[in-house]
């Protein structure tokens, strides 16, 4: 009863997060003036356009202003100009709690919708497909020479991987897609340089998966290239900072096989850190890769969410950043659940 009574505290805790990232969100974008100026930009932009189309039809001079002005006022009560922020964006977060996302003001989806459902819906399969597979080939690889490096501590594959891994954190992801798009899609045309399809796209079921398939590989490399330095030093050093523990020295004192001391001793106290790097990782992964979606025009979460502030579209903003949070807070809960089963030295409630 006392685990499920913590595990619930903490699911209530995480909540409150969830709240002081939306209040927050609802400052920034408000209180700041941010979002009257990004609107009344567009507001501006637009009756700029209509100006151009009317001033063909229209002669009299008087005449044009007093309907560009009455345009105006429809635009900015379109957009909520003429209540107060806190009006206008309170109401929306109530509705997105709610799990009402709304409709974007101005993005639509390759169908035309303007619901943000649509929007996600049609985005995230191309978010998992690229961001989070490139997570989960990073995870595997960096978990298994991780794992082997600890046992290799101080060789010469120790400390060349260690190199290349410092090289490999500090190379950025947009800039090592356009070295790798100059090299393999420009001088080798080995691999396209990006967007989803080629020009034209394959009509038939699986050619076009295929297609689609074969413009992710470059996106994926790069992703995987650039992060799997960083986690594979991460579990290195957790997996070795864990074998120098007493217990450890204990286990093989008393003439235990080295494989039952690195699965039971060593990788099951270390996997809490690691676990929590890898789910957290997914999760993620989910919210996209801004700069690396736009240096291969791919349409993920993170592209939709960089379109969304550039294009100052609020509803999608608030609707985007709780669905992020919504996961990180449904990560952070997991993790609470699986630290009671991985780590045998955390039971709740226990004296």
């Amino acid at each position: 009863m006392s685990l499920v009574w913590t595990l619930a505290i903490r699911g209530l805790t995480l909540l409150g997060v969830l709240v002081v990232v939306l209040v927050l969100l609802v400052v920034a974008l408000g209180a700041t003036g941010f979002s009257d100026k990004m609107l009344k930009a567009i507001v501006g932009e637009e009756v700029r356009g209509i100006r151009t189309g009317l001033a063909q039809s229209i002669r009299d001079p008087d005449q044009l202003e007093a309907t560009l002005a009455a345009r105006r006022k429809d635009l900015e009560r379109f957009y909520g100009l003429e209540r107060p922020w806190y009006s206008r964006l309170s109401g929306m977060v109530l509705r997105v709690v709610t799990l009402d996302l709304g409709e974007a003001r101005t993005l639509r989806s390759f169908e035309g919708s303007n619901k943000v459902t649509d929007l996600v819906l049609e985005r995230l399969p191309y978010t998992l497909l690229l961001i989070t597979t490139a997570t989960a080939i990073t995870s595997v690889l960096g978990l298994w020479i991780g794992v082997k490096l600890a046992t290799r501590v101080g060789s010469l594959t120790d400390r060349l991987s260690s190199y290349l891994s410092a090289v490999s954190y500090a190379v950025p992801a947009w800039w090592a897609g356009i070295l790798l798009i100059l090299l393999l899609a420009f001088r080798l045309r080995l691999l396209p340089a990006g967007g989803l399809y080629s020009t034209p796209p394959p009509e038939e079921g699986l050619a076009r998966f295929l297609d689609l398939l074969w413009h992710a590989v470059l996106p994926i490399a790069t992703l995987v290239l650039v992060s799997i330095g960083a986690w594979t030093y991460t579990v290195r050093t957790m997996v070795l900072n864990t074998a120098q523990e007493f217990f450890v020295t204990v286990a093989r004192a008393k003439g235990l096989p080295e494989g039952r001391v690195m699965g039971r001793y060593i990788l099951r106290v270390a996997a809490p850190p690691i676990v929590t790097n890898l789910v957290l990782g997914l999760a993620g992964s989910l919210g996209g890769a801004i700069l690396t979606e736009t240096v291969f025009n791919w349409p993920g979460m993170g592209r939709l969410y960089y379109d969304a502030i550039v294009t100052a579209d609020e509803s999608l903003v608030v609707a985007l950043t709780f669905m992020f949070t919504l996961l990180y807070v449904a990560s952070r809960f997991l993790l609470e659940v699986l630290y009671v089963t991985l780590d045998p030295r955390i039971r709740y409630g226990q004296t």
